[in-house]
């Protein structure tokens, strides 16, 4: 994140970006459901790592085909409110799998201290038919067409939500960044969080006061005002992390 502009939600950028764009950006069919599916029961602890097994190295390319895979699994309904179906989507030629991809997402949007907190909230993760919105991991090059960046220091480093897709920038999934003091999962919960956060129709929040925990929905790249960095939008307690609500 240290220079970039890792939370970017791009409802700061012209509104031609809440159009679609027409982009070489397709799905290759799903196939059927197939493997384990994603746990449906929040986590233990606020961690969202899926598994324990060790991190293994993921090469980032600069720029991708443009076509996506959808991961074959899917999950049980998480949360209490309305239910959301969403697909996860990897861009061909990335070392990452689709259903690896998905049980991180699941994980994060499942956990105890995510969205599906609020019993107004809810989400499944599906491997085919309609989806409500759908997180795609893509390489720099793709997530900047898809969020339409212009902007040179921007370029390679955003991650975006755009009409009903949360695009995922893969240099960011797989290096974090500098300027957040925490795990690379943590940071990982960050980025979905806060870009779910809009499709669920959040806004961006600042910082409440210094030494309080950052609220997701903050765009913590642009500095943390005296807030400590967070990935969560509750605490371990169930207290939604608030700041005020930035226009």
């Amino acid at each position: 994140m240290g220079g970039a502009v890792a939370l970017l939600a791009r409802d700061d950028v012209p509104a031609r970006a809440e159009a679609p764009r027409r982009t070489p950006v397709t799905s290759s069919p799903a196939p059927a459901p197939s493997g384990p599916t994603a746990s449906a029961s929040p986590s233990a602890t606020p961690s969202a790592t899926p598994s324990s097994s060790p991190p293994r190295e993921i090469q980032v390319p600069p720029e991708g085909p443009g076509t996506f895979t959808g991961a074959r699994i899917g999950g049980e309904p998480q949360g209490e409110g309305r239910i959301r179906r969403y697909k996860v989507e990897v861009e061909d030629g990335i070392d990452l799998d689709p259903d690896e991809a998905a049980r991180a997402v699941s994980a994060i949007l499942g956990g105890p201290r995510g969205w599906t907190r609020d019993t107004a909230y809810g989400f499944q993760l599906v491997p085919s038919g309609p989806a409500d919105f759908t997180v795609r991991v893509a390489t720099p090059g793709t997530t900047d067409r898809l969020c339409f960046v212009t902007t040179p220091s921007s370029k390679g480093n955003v991650n975006c939500r755009v009409e009903h897709s949360v695009v995922v920038n893969l240099k960011l999934w797989v290096q974090g960044s500098p300027q957040f003091d925490g795990p690379i999962e943590d940071y990982r919960a960050l980025i979905i969080n806060h870009e779910v956060g809009h499709e669920i129709g959040r806004g961006h929040e600042t910082c409440p006061g210094p030494g309080q925990p950052a609220p997701a929905m903050m765009q913590q790249i642009k500095g943390l005002r005296g807030c400590t960095a967070n990935a969560w939008p509750y605490d371990s307690q169930g207290r939604y992390l608030a700041g005020p609500f930035v226009p």
